[in-house]
């Protein structure tokens, strides 16, 4: 029997993988969210299979996305991950990442982890929606756009609603799987 899955992925054994195992599953480890937020702000522009594809090239340059390590990293160290040919090599993104990891910091501070803090937004459970095809989802709705707007005042970089409602999907935040894929139910 075939497994009814999300449009977006079928045909790719990796993008099927991602779909299957990780996609909307709810994530509140900080480490996870992290590695999320990442790799979504360098996937702004870009197609996500590329990233996917990539992802380990990402963990090893980015020391498996230790947050409290990237926030430390200096001009060299940037200099190296722009001449790092597996992972995308865009200045502003990489700088941004570093960023994005003091600002991180700030925010479990404040809140004691971050996902405290972002599953707030919420109300600490997932959005279940109803998307019949996943081009009916939307690329962003008013509570990715308030989400992005408080990101944006703590100090982050390339989180655009658009980034910040897909960190939302990947992270269980939002079920957006279609109602007909057999892991609508599951997540």
């Amino acid at each position: 029997m075939t497994k009814h899955r999300c449009g977006w992925c079928e045909g790719d054994a990796l993008y099927e993988a991602y779909h299957d195992e990780e996609w909307g599953v709810p994530v509140y480890d900080d480490a996870t969210l992290f590695e999320f937020l990442i790799l979504e702000t360098f996937q702004a522009g870009l197609s996500w299979i590329t990233i996917l594809r990539k992802r380990e090239n990402f963990r090893k340059a980015f020391d498996n996305f230790d947050y409290k390590k990237i926030a430390t990293y200096g001009q060299d160290k940037m200099d190296d991950l722009l001449l790092d040919a597996g992972i995308i090599r865009n200045k502003l993104k990489v700088k941004a990442t570093v960023t994005n990891a003091q600002a991180f910091l700030k925010i479990q501070e404040e809140f004691g982890s971050f996902s405290k803090y972002i599953w707030e937004f919420v109300d600490g459970k997932p959005i279940k929606n109803s998307v019949d095809i996943y081009k009916n989802a939307p690329p962003n709705t008013p509570l990715s756009d308030a989400l992005s707007k408080d990101l944006k005042k703590r100090g982050f970089k390339f989180v655009g609603s658009t980034v910040v409602y897909a960190h939302m999907q990947a992270t269980g935040m939002v079920n957006d799987h279609e109602t007909k894929c057999f892991r609508y139910s599951e997540v």
